[in-house]
C-alpha cells in the first residue's frame, strides 16, 4: 500500500471515506486565490468574477464575504445561485434565446434586490427581452456583446453596433448598461505577446464605448476579458475584469500562463482499480468524470507527475508510469484537471478537504439545467 506523503497538501487522511472518483475542493485555497484576485485588481470594486468554473453556493458566499458582490454567469442556474448568495449585481453573459428569456425576467423579478444584466448581438432578442421585462414589470440592464476577435459571439464594431446600441437606449423596460468583449482566444504563453494582442483587441472597443459617448449615450462600464488577460485588463482603470478559472486554477492555465501565481484549489482523486500490464495502472476516472474534450494530457497526477494516459473510456482511464509498482489496487491517485470548468460540471457534489480532512459535502448545485427558473 503507497503511504501518503505527509508533506503534500492534497493528502486526504481520512480518503477512505471518500468514494471515488470525486471531487475534492481547498476552500483554504480557494481563498488564498481569491486574496490573489482582489489583489491584481486593486479591490473590489472592478472585480466581476465568473462563477461558471465552481457553480458553487459557499464559494459565491465566500466571493461576497471578501465584498466581491458583481459577478458575471452562463446560465439561469448560476444567475440563481448568485442571486441566492447574497449578490447584488448579476451578469448573464450568454445571449438568451427561447424560454431563457422569460426565465430571466422570471428571476429578475424573484430578486428585486439585485440588478440584472444580460448581454446580446441581436436585434430581435432585444425586442423580446424588451417584451419580457414589460411582462414582469422589471428593467433589465442591456450590454452589447462587441466581438473584439474571437469570432464566437458578439457584433462588430461599427455603424451596425451603434444602431443596436441606440435602440437599447429606445426601448422601455431595458436600458444601455455598456459593452461586454471577451478575448477567450488571446491565451499566448509569452506574456508581453498576450499584453499586445489584449490591447490590439480592446482598441475598437474603446473606440466604439467614444463613439456612443459622443452622441450621447449612457455607456456605463465596460465588462473585459477573462483569466488569461485579467492582469493586463486590471490596469486599465475603465474595465470591469471577469476572472473565472483562477478561483480554482487547473492543470491547462498552470501550463499555458505560467506568469500568473494561483494554486489548484481543486482537484480529482481517483482510484487504481486494475493493474493491467507490467508498467500499466487502470483508474476509474473515465469521461464520466473528468473533462475530455481536450486531448491528453486531460489531467496531472500531483502523486504521478510522470504519468502518461494511453487508453481513456466512460469509466476507466489507462496510465504508463515507470513507478506502477508502488501503487497497489485500491491506492488513490490526486489528479489536477487540465480544464476545471467542465470537469466540476460532471460532478453532483463536491467533497471539502480541510486541514487534510474529508469534513463535509457541497452540492454543485449550478451544474442543473434548471432550478427553480
Amino acid at each position: 500500500m503507497q503511504k501518503a506523503n505527509q508533506e503534500n497538501w492534497w493528502s486526504v487522511e481520512n480518503v477512505d471515506e471518500v468514494d471515488s472518483p470525486a471531487l475534492l475542493v481547498y476552500p483554504d485555497r480557494a481563498e488564498q486565490n481569491l486574496k490573489r484576485m482582489v489583489e491584481i485588481a486593486g479591490g473590489t470594486e472592478r472585480l466581476r468574477p465568473h462563477v461558471k468554473t465552481h457553480k458553487l453556493p459557499p464559494l459565491v458566499k465566500m466571493h461576497v464575504e471578501k465584498g466581491i458582490t458583481r459577478f458575471k454567469c452562463a446560465t439561469i442556474p448560476e444567475a440563481e445561485i448568485v442571486a441566492e448568495s447574497g449578490a447584488t449585481d448579476v451578469l448573464l453573459a450568454h445571449q438568451l434565446v427561447g424560454p431563457k428569456v422569460r426565465r430571466l425576467a422570471a428571476l429578475a423579478a424573484a430578486y428585486p434586490q439585485v440588478r440584472f444584466s444580460t448581454i446580446v448581438d441581436d436585434t430581435g432578442v432585444l425586442e423580446r427581452l424588451a417584451a419580457a421585462a414589460e411582462a414582469e414589470r422589471i428593467s433589465l440592464e442591456v450590454l452589447l456583446d462587441v466581438d473584439c476577435g474571437m469570432h464566437r459571439t458578439g457584433i462588430a464594431p461599427g455603424p451596425q453596433a451603434i444602431a443596436l446600441y441606440r435602440r437599447i437606449a429606445k426601448l422601455n423596460r431595458v436600458k444601455p448598461g455598456g459593452l461586454h468583449a471577451y478575448d477567450g482566444h488571446i491565451t499566448d504563453r509569452d506574456l508581453s505577446q498576450r499584453k499586445e494582442a489584449a490591447h490590439r483587441a480592446l482598441r475598437p472597443v474603446m473606440e466604439l464605448r467614444d463613439a456612443l459617448v459622443a452622441e450621447g449615450l449612457s455607456v456605463p462600464r465596460i465588462v473585459a476579458g477573462g483569466t488569461p488577460t485579467f492582469a493586463i485588463h486590471a490596469q486599465t482603470q475603465e474595465f470591469e475584469c471577469s476572472p473565472g478559472t483562477c478561483v480554482l486554477w487547473d492543470a491547462g492555465y498552470a501550463t499555458k500562463l505560467p506568469d500568473m501565481d494561483f494554486v489548484p484549489a481543486m482537484l480529482v482523486v481517483t482510484r487504481v482499480i486494475s493493474k493491467a500490464g507490467s508498467g500499466r495502472l487502470c483508474l476509474d476516472l473515465g469521461h464520466k468524470a473528468i473533462a475530455s474534450e481536450n486531448p491528453h494530457p486531460r489531467v496531472q497526477f500531483l502523486n504521478a507527475p510522470e504519468a502518461k494516459a494511453v487508453m481513456h473510456s466512460e469509466e476507466h482511464l489507462v496510465i504508463e508510469t515507470p513507478n506502477a509498482d508502488q501503487f497497489a489496487v485500491g491506492d488513490c491517485l490526486y489528479g489536477m484537471p487540465w480544464h476545471v470548468c467542465p470537469t466540476v460540471s460532471l460532478h453532483s457534489v463536491a467533497v471539502v478537504v480541510r486541514n487534510r480532512r474529508a469534513t463535509e459535502r457541497w452540492q454543485v448545485t449550478a451544474r442543473e439545467r434548471q432550478i427553480r427558473f
